[in-house]
């Protein structure tokens, strides 16, 4: 059967009420934004599609208020969310709805959500799996639940061969949209001008295989037979309908009407010299990033989650050992360069070596394959626990962070000390503290349990804190001075600005001055 090929609006119209309905796409990449605006038009004008339940491993739109899940932020239209990432900058009204009890809500691990899609189109009766064990998606704690209005445990705890695991039930997929490049007369898609593929086909699969619509948004359409059967990652008969959005753009635009380039060095068309990359200037994110880097080890597959450490591969790029180490992230890239130093989101990178599913990457990661990662940081505690998701009525969701910190070997946190307002001076082998930041990262106790440190430590996972002014181990007794910046006094600019007991390790000894100097490390001959 041949899918389709309607407008937007058109499409849009197969969407029934109650429908539980599954968007594709993360930040700019792969978002189906003219299927998104001509679902939230036909809502404002009908008042339908109504009680939705929406399941999103990934937050689709960069634009603050802008597309993405944005488009189901009305009364009525929502009724249950399920989301690995949230973040009210991107999406407020969705959050306010949230906040205001307005819709059932839950934050559940990107790879879990992923490997649950696949599940569903697998006809499988759920996941099984170890991942949030002990953190705030487990059942027994808060288990990924949002508000008070939400009450239902969407996992339970399992004991298998002595060994606890989070057990989630599978349930039908009504409706899937999803994006491409092309799309033959078939409704055969695929992906050439993408810099992720992000799952589409198993979203588009989880639908299928529930009976249910899959809508497939492309920039063109191609004659039947035409297409390299290798690109396609979406075949004909999963597709139901194809909308052709002919001014459809490689990276959604940050603003409304605007254009952005085809770049092929993200798509794997074109690799581009890095040597007009400038180095990152030396201050205190520098410093931070320099410490990080000397976790490396030669032949590290790396992760890197969203936040500070995603410019880590510049330092490494100034420091001679891009190659030398596999910098990933969990949307499927493996190599190349990643950063705001390339001007784009993180979720892409310049001259990826290769451009993996998120299904592929995320079992790799739960399988063990991380020897090392590099995250940022909400907020620690004495006990070395790392909260990232929920900050008082600022959620922002774990995304992929419990898949990644699951079984990588050893795990780098990075962040500033204090946040709001810190400045500080990197001079001659020193750090001075010019004005103290306003908010403690380390307080009493983590608002929401991201990272349960007891639990990596009894797995063996070495876990390093860094910041700009020390560094920390974590050790059976917890969190663990091991290193203090030149310049700084533990009393007044460390243990001043903890909420929770400072331990010193007896081998605590100065960060290295080198760090905090212009000239590169010397790292291509250290690891």
């Amino acid at each position: 059967m041949s899918a389709r090929f309607l407008s937007a609006d058109e499409a849009v119209r197969l969407i029934p009420n109650g429908a539980t309905l599954v968007i594709g796409g993360t930040g700019a990449v792969l978002e189906p934004d003219l299927v998104l605006h001509a679902l939230e038009r036909r809502f404002l004008e009908t008042g339908a599609p109504r009680d939705l339940v929406n399941v999103n491993p990934m937050l689709p739109s960069d634009r603050p208020g802008e597309g993405g899940l944005n488009v189901l932020a009305h009364e009525g239209m929502l009724r249950r969310i399920i989301g690995g990432s949230y973040t009210a900058k991107r999406h407020p009204r969705l959050i306010r709805m949230i906040l205001e009890d307005r819709i059932e809500a839950y934050n559940l691990p990107m790879g879990t959500l992923v490997q649950w899609l696949t599940a569903v189109g697998a006809g499988k009766p759920g996941v099984l799996t170890q991942v949030g064990l002990h953190t705030f998606v487990d059942p027994r704690l808060e288990g990924g639940r949002l508000n008070a209005r939400t009450r239902e445990n969407l996992a339970e705890v399992m004991t298998i061969r002595g060994q606890e695991y989070l057990f989630y039930p599978t349930f039908p997929v009504d409706v899937a949209i999803v994006r491409g490049t092309t799309a033959d007369q078939d409704g055969n898609i695929s992906m050439e001008e993408e810099p992720n593929t992000l799952g589409m086909t198993d979203i588009a699969m989880a639908a299928r295989n529930s009976g249910g619509t899959v809508i497939a948004q492309v920039k063109r359409v191609a004659k039947r037979g035409t297409l390299d059967p290798r690109l396609v990652r979406i075949p004909a008969p999963l597709v139901d309908a194809v909308v052709v959005h002919r001014h459809q753009t490689q990276l959604t635009p940050a603003t409304p009407g605007g254009r952005e380039g085809h770049n092929p060095a993200l798509c794997g068309d074109a690799r581009v010299p890095l040597d007009t990359i400038p180095p990152l200037p030396l201050d205190g994110r520098k410093v931070i990033l320099r410490r990080a880097a000397r976790e490396l080890r030669r032949g590290d597959v790396v992760n890197l989650g969203a936040g500070l450490a995603t410019e880590l591969p510049v330092v490494a790029l100034e420091e001679g050992v891009l190659d030398a180490v596999t910098f990933t992230n969990e949307h499927g890239i493996f190599g190349g360069l990643m950063g705001s130093a390339i001007g784009t989101t993180f979720v892409v990178a310049l001259n990826p070596d290769a451009i993996m599913d998120s299904t592929f990457q995320f079992n790799y990661y739960d399988g063990g394959g991380l020897d090392i990662t590099f995250l940022g940081v909400g907020q620690l505690d004495g006990a070395g626990n790392n909260n990232v998701s929920r900050f008082g009525e600022e959620i922002t969701g774990c995304g992929g962070f419990h898949n990644i910190t699951d079984r990588a070997r050893r795990i780098v946190f990075c962040t500033f000390f204090t946040a709001g307002g810190l400045e500080v001076d990197v001079t001659d082998g020193r750090l001075k503290i010019l004005r103290e930041g306003k908010h403690p990262k380390l307080v009493e106790r983590v608002e929401q349990l991201t990272f349960n440190a007891a639990r990596a430590h009894a797995k063996g996972q070495q876990v390093t804190y860094v910041t700009e002014r020390a560094v920390f181990r974590l050790t059976a007794e917890g969190l663990t001075l091991v290193e203090v910046a030149p310049g700084v006094d533990v009393d007044r600019d460390i243990r001043a600005r903890m909420r929770c007991p400072l331990r010193v390790a007896p081998e605590a000894r100065p960060m290295e001055a080198t760090l905090f100097r212009p000239e590169p490390l010397g790292l291509a001959g250290q690891i």
